[in-house]
């Protein structure tokens, strides 16, 4: 399959998923509090606290940003329809019966990411709403008669931290071939080092903001990453291929 890279356009063109608040500071950041949630290890699951609100779940398959056959012939009609009338249908729905009546019914899809994620302790929630997000995401990375070059700012970025956008392709492919099994593949942009613990985390210096290209395995994405926010992906499942 061809590479469609980012559009000839600037980031501040660029999904506004791209941009979304660091979780460097756990769950304050996202303006709710770790207390709120208590877990169940032995069901694996959120469990709604007494009183609260009994919230409907909310999310619906969104529709493709463009006809079904405007990728043709990168991506065909049939495999288009296939992906996101099934798979990411399937997400959606197993999705709202997972959350339904638990304490993540009624948050937004990001802030059902990085509760369920639970600091890799995965609940069952997690893989549903990651993948959901993701193809949400994929569907905004790719546009008919995309491909080429950026521009303005995202181009200078990239060829400051890759050296030039050919260097950048070569690099974000072979993330994408060499993603063992099922995941994707990331161009993010890297706000500040990661908190480690018991290890000294000193502030963030301009060289620690930069492009970076990342692999992720299975529905894991940077939302989950302190301080990465995505700009562009690709579906490695073998389901983006079909047809």
């Amino acid at each position: 399959m061809k590479l469609l890279s980012p559009s000839a356009t600037a980031t501040s063109s660029l999904p506004s998923s791209a941009f979304l608040p660091s979780h460097s500071n756990g769950f304050q950041n996202l303006g709710f509090s770790s207390a709120t949630f208590k877990f169940s290890k032995n069901k694996g699951r959120c469990i709604r606290k007494a009183g609260s609100t009994n919230i409907t779940a909310k999310f619906e398959l969104k529709p493709p940003p463009y006809p079904l056959d405007a990728l043709e012939p990168i991506m065909s009609r049939d495999t288009f329809e296939y992906h996101w009338g099934k798979h990411h249908r399937a997400y959606v729905d197993n999705l709202n019966k997972q959350i339904d009546e638990t304490d993540l019914d009624g948050k937004s899809l990001e802030e059902t990411i990085v509760i369920a994620y639970n600091n890799g302790d995965i609940l069952p929630a997690f893989n549903n709403a990651a993948q959901v997000w993701n193809h949400d995401f994929f569907w905004e990375s790719m546009k008919p008669g995309g491909g080429g070059k950026p521009s303005g700012e995202l181009l200078k970025l990239i060829e400051r931290d890759f050296g030039s956008f050919e260097k950048f392709v070569e690099q974000f492919k072979l993330a994408a071939a060499t993603q063992f099994g099922s995941g994707w593949a990331w161009l993010a942009y890297k706000e500040s080092r990661l908190d480690v613990g018991n290890a000294v985390n000193p502030l963030a210096t301009e060289e620690d903001k930069k492009l970076v290209v990342l692999k992720s395995p299975n529905a894991v994405n940077p939302l989950v990453w302190n301080h990465h926010h995505p700009l562009l992906t690709i579906d490695v499942w073998e389901h983006a291929n079909y047809l």
